[in-house]
């Protein structure tokens, strides 16, 4: 614990850093936009699932692009990359805010989804991969909290904001918010201490390269994606997002189908976002201590366990319980994913491959809401949605059980 504290003493600003734009990507994340929902429907005159299908949109086209622009984060100064980030974001709300059609309904979403949601996230997980070695595992944990954070604060905050200014206003001081204040504190925190950060890492890997005859291997993105073992890690690496946006989506029709009102299943975000930070500060250090590979084979259990209760039982406490057991899971694997990728790839090209990794959990988030209602459309229970999902994830865990067995360096 002592060593803990005083990395946290010694890195606090690069942290912060992290921490913050986890947080940011509040402003796309599906659990701040979803309380603008029925505002938005109403205001534009869309029924539910013509508002879906332009959300869907709006992600997949965002999970398209963000193969191309995450890339640029090998490339280009972290301040600069994350001050087009914050502008996109800024663009999206300033653009929500006086939309009048559809179409400008759906490119601000996809704004908002784009920078908001995916290039602040991809920011926060590749900075704390790449320019942390020997506590890369707590530098992920700790930066990943900025996301439970938003997702306990920021609902909230945007229904009491509807209630007192209404939803355009909230979106144009959003803007502000950002341009004014968001921005300048993260150029701060980038000042002085990024660059020392960057230059140890740099420094540390060049002499770890020097010292040793066969130093990690630097894979390229077109390398990655002729690796087999990424196709088989791929399956367990969405299951978490895909599994979580599939039930949220469509929250409103479980809680019906099981008598529960909503302000208890709402509730029950308070125990999500707690145990998510548990996962988080449990599976950081976790991680730097026994590796990767046993955290990769168990850490989807407690969320396949909750589904499972999902479907088996009915009591009200039953949402509590799988909003927990989720939410250790999630923990689990923002911290496992982000130290993954550079453990078996390098860091030389992470942007690079981070953001194809972020493209499919983009894509099948985008695509999972759609197939959901779908089943729900032929008679399907979210109980049977809940039990598919289990399946999923043990289908899962079970092509990606041997695949770190195999040598790194092939």
């Amino acid at each position: 614990m002592h060593h803990y504290w005083k990395f946290l003493a010694e890195n606090w600003r690069f942290l912060a850093f992290g921490v913050l734009t986890a947080m940011l990507s509040g402003y796309g994340q599906t659990f701040y936009i979803a309380v603008f929902g029925g505002e938005l429907r109403a205001d534009f005159n869309l029924s539910h699932s013509e508002f879906g299908l332009l959300y869907s949109l709006a992600t997949l086209g965002s999970g398209l692009l963000i193969v191309w622009a995450g890339r640029k984060l090998d490339t280009m100064s972290l301040a600069w990359f994350v001050t087009l980030v914050s502008g996109g974001v800024v663009a999206g709300a300033l653009l929500l805010s006086v939309a009048q059609t559809a179409i400008m309904l759906g490119l601000a979403l996809f704004l908002l989804r784009f920078c908001g949601q995916g290039l602040f996230t991809h920011v926060s997980a590749t900075s704390m991969g790449r320019y942390f070695d020997q506590n890369r595992g707590k530098a992920v944990s700790i930066a990943a909290k900025g996301l439970p954070l938003s997702e306990a604060v920021m609902p909230a905050i945007g229904v009491a904001l509807i209630a007192a200014i209404g939803w355009r206003a909230t979106w144009f001081w959003s803007a502000v918010i950002m341009a004014v204040f968001f921005l300048p504190l993260l150029l701060w925190l980038l000042r002085g201490h990024s660059q020392q950060v960057i230059d140890h890492a740099t420094s540390q890997r060049k002499a770890d390269a020097e010292k040793q005859a066969c130093a990690p291997r630097q894979w390229t993105r077109a390398e990655v994606l002729r690796d087999k073992r990424f196709y088989r890690l791929l399956p367990a690496v969405l299951a978490a997002p895909l599994t979580v946006t599939a039930i949220l989506f469509h929250l409103a029709y479980l809680a019906e189908g099981k008598d529960w009102s909503m302000a208890w299943v709402a509730g029950s975000f308070t125990g999500f976002a707690l145990a998510h930070v548990a996962g988080l500060m449990f599976a950081g250090p976790l991680l730097d201590k026994i590796g990767a590979r046993p955290i990769l084979r168990f850490y989807l259990l407690p969320m396949m366990l909750g589904l499972l209760i999902l479907a088996w039982f009915d009591q009200p406490i039953t949402a509590w319980v799988f909003m927990l057991l989720t939410g250790l899971s999630l923990g689990g694997a923002g911290t496992l994913l982000g130290a993954l990728w550079p453990m078996l790839y390098g860091v030389v090209h992470l942007g690079s491959i981070r953001a194809v990794v972020h493209a499919a959990m983009v894509l099948s988030t985008a695509i999972t809401p759609y197939a959901a209602g779908v089943a729900l459309d032929l008679g399907w229970s979210m109980e049977d949605v809940a039990l598919a999902l289990a399946v999923y994830i043990a289908l899962a865990l079970a092509l990606a059980w041997r695949v770190l067995d195999q040598p790194v360096n092939r």
